[in-house]
């Protein structure tokens, strides 16, 4: 049963004004270069590397997702939720197909990265944390530490999807168009569904001292899980022999602001200030980015077209 407010002003528990519409849709790799942005094979590498964090991470959500869902009293909230979960495993989805059926058919090795990728969502943050099954008093705590951590995540993918909508040196460069639909039909339906994981997080009695330091986690954790990942892609391209490319040497963080300056790539100074307002007490994820822009985007896409047809 919805819950009624007593009071005008009152925060809903769903701050999402429409419905969110799950999109089945499908990529064909068969044509798409590694180095999918023409003369840039340091932000190709970089940005194929979501494709290795995201399905194990995404599958996640929705297991999570899925355990919460007993526990919101709200029907639009549930509603939203539900819609969440299967837009997230349509996305592992795809970025799984893309692993498969893309990064390993030009000779990418990804068990390494695939590897820690698992071993973070199914050992470290999975429902027995490194094999100890929790006492049930703590187990709702933990259910909510983790969506506390969704939350965090999610503010991020909002962030870059609305950076993928409006990076044009992308297309300037020749970007291959099946990868590129990925990443904005990915980055609208991110901004499509940015309030839900903050909503359920608050409606789920996650405070705001709590959202504080495990966004700080969260923000380090993927930045380093990113450019590790990146790295290793790296080390499998002669190209960068001589860089012998790691999260820990400053080559690997200069050239990053490098390409960054080109367009290519989000630059980390301006990703570490926009989840600054994450931060605030009064954050709010509808002021972050534009329903409109992504679904006039959605109504586009070639892949959702599809999945519409």
């Amino acid at each position: 049963m919805t819950r009624v407010l007593p009071f005008p002003g009152v925060r809903r528990a769903s701050s999402t004004t429409h419905d969110i519409l799950p999109r089945k849709v499908r990529f064909d790799w068969a044509n798409t270069p590694l180095e999918w942005i023409p003369g840039q094979p340091f932000a190709s590498h970089f940005i194929n590397e979501i494709n290795m964090i995201l399905p194990a991470g995404e599958f996640w959500f929705c297991r999570l997702y899925n355990q919460a869902l007993p526990f919101v009293t709200d029907d639009k909230l549930r509603a939203d939720v539900q819609a969440f979960v299967r837009q997230e495993a349509m996305h592992a989805r795809a970025h799984a197909g893309a692993c498969s059926e893309y990064l390993r058919a030009h000779g990418i090795d990804t068990r390494r990265n695939l590897a820690v990728m698992d071993w973070l969502f199914e050992r470290a943050l999975g429902d027995e944390p490194f094999g100890r099954k929790l006492p049930r008093l703590l187990q709702r705590r933990w259910l909510v530490f983790r969506l506390g951590i969704i939350a965090a995540v999610e503010h991020m993918t909002c962030v870059l999807g609305k950076y993928a909508l409006n990076n044009r040196e992308w297309d300037k460069a020749g970007a291959d168009p099946v990868l590129l639909d990925l990443i904005r039909w990915h980055g609208a339906e991110e901004i499509e569904h940015r309030s839900v994981a903050f909503d359920l997080y608050t409606h789920l009695g996650g405070s705001y001292l709590s959202r504080y330091y495990l966004s700080a986690i969260t923000f380090v954790a993927v930045f380093g899980i990113w450019a590790d990942g990146a790295a290793d892609l790296m080390c499998q391209d002669p190209r960068f022999a001589k860089q012998r490319p790691s999260v820990f040497r400053p080559w690997l963080w200069r050239e990053w602001v490098r390409v960054a300056r080109n367009g290519h790539l989000p630059d980390p100074l301006w990703l570490f200030l926009t989840e600054l307002p994450y931060l605030s007490p009064w954050y709010d994820p509808r002021n972050e980015a534009s329903t409109e822009q992504a679904l006039a985007y959605l109504a586009r896409s070639p892949a959702a077209r599809s999945a519409a047809a």
